[in-house]
């Protein structure tokens, strides 16, 4: 997946855990929603200008937004958990797992 597209999904998932839809974060940065589009799907690439406003009004550092190992879509994630799971052989790894999980889901 190239910058853009990674950039795009990130703000895209941003928008949606703060619960804007595209036009409504589209008149918050001051673009037109095709542009946002365009930039959420990785066929545009955001301006300086326009760069500010989305950390500001997604309260984000950019640090934070360029982070690239938080990325990935959540079922990619799931699968990718899954997948090393079933390849594991050490009975005390996976009940360490099993642990780590219970003790998150129920936090």
């Amino acid at each position: 997946m190239n910058i853009k597209k990674q950039l795009g999904a990130k703000i895209k998932r941003l928008r949606l855990k703060n619960g804007l839809t595209q036009e409504q974060f589209a008149e918050k940065i001051d673009i037109a929603p095709r542009t946002l589009s365009g930039i959420e799907t990785g066929e545009n690439f955001l301006t300086a200008d326009t760069l500010e406003k989305i950390l500001d009004v997604l309260n984000v550092s950019s640090s934070e937004l360029f982070a690239v190992d938080h990325i990935k879509p959540q079922e990619d994630l799931v699968n990718e958990i899954i997948s090393d799971v079933q390849n594991l052989k050490d009975r005390q790894k996976i009940e360490t797992i099993y642990k780590i999980i219970k003790a998150t889901i129920n936090e």
